[in-house]
């Protein structure tokens, strides 16, 4: 516990000073004149406690009245995340060739998209804080899970997505434009797309380094990944190949990151990577707040004072 305003504890010997250099007023002289012997006698039929208890109720009105404008208080933490100011859309390929078997997990074959999901949703989870949207795309590109704090809904968003549910092709500039086409129009200061894509854009009528370039003019920043044992560089005439080179085009156009994800641990290692270019509520120290505590002793003051003003003779 500490005081907002210690300073003010200065005032606490003001009482005593006042009462011993505060000039005395001259009292009225008595109308009657009453022998001494015969005052005293009165006098002391009312007894001294009551003089005691008053001053005493004064004391502690004026130390606790003191210490409520000292305003103590005490530091706390709230389990709370601050809000990070930062929104960040997924757009996620659902092509059909999200369906091959060539990542392995703990030496058993899985598909790129159950891959991505385990990658996807440990990357969404780490977000709190964050306000995190959800776009798929294949034949056409829609919003799976608005932009939310939320992030335990986009999880199962991602869980619960499925191949064929947008259609087989590959329509990367739609599903790129739709998330920027809602990021656009935020006022967060950091906006961040995350493009995941396993294929060619084979849809969609405007090109992908087009939309690319609308996003660094709208200062949205696009990270890409490019999913797949091949790539359009390296096998040009591989079925399924990935367009690598224009997904780095897109990253480097935003001022993002381009990530080349062949296996299980390069996914893994992209996601590591990631977190540290957009890091997590959770990384930050946690919130502390000051509980103020000045109403307890005003209170005493309050009550002190109602018995002193109990206690004056009518």
């Amino acid at each position: 516990m500490n005081l907002a305003a210690p300073l003010v504890l200065l005032l606490l010997p003001l009482p005593l000073i006042l009462w011993r250099w505060w000039p005395v007023p001259e009292r009225p002289r008595p109308a009657l004149r009453v022998p001494a012997p015969i005052f005293a006698r009165t006098q002391a039929g009312r007894g001294r406690q009551g003089d005691v208890a008053g001053l005493a109720l004064a004391a502690i009105a004026w130390v606790a009245l003191v210490m409520a404008l000292a305003g103590p208080r005490v530091s706390q933490v709230s389990d709370m995340l601050p809000a990070s100011g930062r929104e960040i859309v997924l757009a996620l390929d659902l092509s059909g060739s999200m369906v091959k078997e060539d990542f392995r997990l703990d030496g058993q074959p899985i598909s790129r998209l159950d891959a991505v999901k385990r990658t996807a949703t440990a990357f969404v989870q780490a977000r709190r804080g964050d306000r995190i949207g959800l776009v798929i795309f294949g034949d056409r590109a829609y919003f799976a899970a608005p932009l939310t704090f939320d992030v335990d809904a986009v999880s199962r968003a991602i869980d619960e997505a499925q191949i064929g549910i947008s259609g087989r092709s590959t329509a990367i500039s739609d599903g790129l434009g739709l998330a920027l086409k809602r990021l656009a129009g935020s006022d967060a200061p950091s906006r961040v797309v995350v493009l995941l894509s396993d294929g060619v854009n084979t849809s969609g009528d405007v090109p992908t380094i087009s939309v690319a370039r609308l996003a660094a003019e709208k200062g949205v920043r696009v990270h890409t990944i490019a999913l797949g044992p091949d790539d359009l560089e390296s096998q040009p005439r591989a079925r399924d190949a990935v367009d690598a080179q224009t997904l780095r085009e897109v990253a480097e156009a935003s001022q993002g990151a381009s990530f080349r994800v062949r296996n299980m641990a390069d996914l893994l290692a992209m996601a590591h990577t990631l977190d540290r270019l957009e890091p997590g509520s959770s990384q930050r120290p946690p919130l502390r707040f000051w509980r103020d505590l000045w109403v307890w002793p005003a209170g005493l003051a309050a009550l002190c004072l109602l018995i002193l003003a109990a206690r004056r003779p009518r």
